[in-house]
């Protein structure tokens, strides 16, 4: 897989255009910012979906924080690395969008647990639809603002390898740090910002049939008066809530720890026929 540096000192993997259908999409489970029983309800999840998704996208802050060293990486998911690894190993395909809080991913996502990892927007087949995903992160003109100028900095490549002469413990301890203020800025407006976003994205010139966000920790399926449908699978540190994406609908649901977990809404698609599965 080919590896290069965006404008902002991140890693971007030359992500492929198509996701298989069923897709199943995740979002800010923020592993480490809790304690370790929601990683094994995540591990447990993913375990369950040989046979039953062809695809995973993690739509961004899968882990609260990441960063990766020459030699080193965060402690306490190997579980989590694991149970991707062999999902990939097992013919899924995962990629991940990065999010704000693990946009310095590398070789150890790539290469040791072989999933795709994009860094920004990403414009596809999706189980069919054509799709655009998006974390979220910085996209509210007014409220983001000041976000946007420390997210330049901090993504900026001298910033990375500055960060990277710390000693691991140093430098997670200050991530941790500036993670749990972050974090604690949730979408005090519901994710109706996001959701006005997506609408509009949805009602211009050669938009997407299914536009996908996270951020907000806000589980949204809507209908824009476009037909178009703007869906974001929540947060982990809420509920355990999924999309479920399929040729001819997308399905908000929640994990109960059985296979299917519980249908909390549905929106069917609008156009007259699906992409071709290739």
């Amino acid at each position: 897989m080919s590896m290069a540096h965006d404008g902002e000192g991140t890693v971007r993997s030359d992500a492929g255009d198509r996701l298989a259908s069923p897709c199943v999409v995740i979002s800010d489970t923020h592993l480490g910012a809790r304690s370790h029983a929601l990683e094994r309800q995540l591990v447990d999840f993913l375990r369950a979906l040989p046979g039953r998704a062809s695809s995973l996208l993690i739509n961004g802050d899968l882990f609260d924080f990441w960063f990766e060293w020459r030699s080193v990486m965060p402690r306490g998911h190997f579980r989590l690395l694991a149970a991707l690894a062999d999902l990939v190993e097992g013919g899924t395909d995962v990629l991940m969008i990065a999010g704000n809080h693990d946009c310095w991913g590398g070789d150890v996502l790539t290469g040791d647990v072989g999933m795709r990892y994009h860094v920004g927007s990403w414009r596809g087949s999706l189980a069919g639809w054509d799709a655009e995903v998006e974390h979220g992160d910085g996209l509210r003109v007014v409220e983001d603002r000041r976000y946007r100028l420390l997210r330049r900095v901090i993504r900026h490549g001298a910033a990375v390898r500055a960060f990277r002469w710390l000693h691991p413990d140093v430098g997670t301890w200050l991530a941790r740090g500036s993670s749990e203020t972050s974090r604690a800025h949730r979408a005090l407006d519901g994710g109706r910002g996001l959701q006005e976003i997506a609408v509009r994205r949805l009602g211009a010139p050669r938009a997407p049939e299914l536009l996908i966000f996270g951020h907000s920790h806000a589980p949204t399926l809507h209908r824009a008066p476009s037909g178009g449908v703007y869906a974001n699978a929540g947060s982990w540190l809420d509920a355990p809530t999924y999309l479920l994406v399929a040729p001819d609908a997308v399905e908000l649901r929640r994990w109960s720890g059985s296979v299917e977990g519980d249908l909390l809404d549905a929106l069917e698609r609008r156009s007259e026929k699906a992409l071709p599965q290739r």
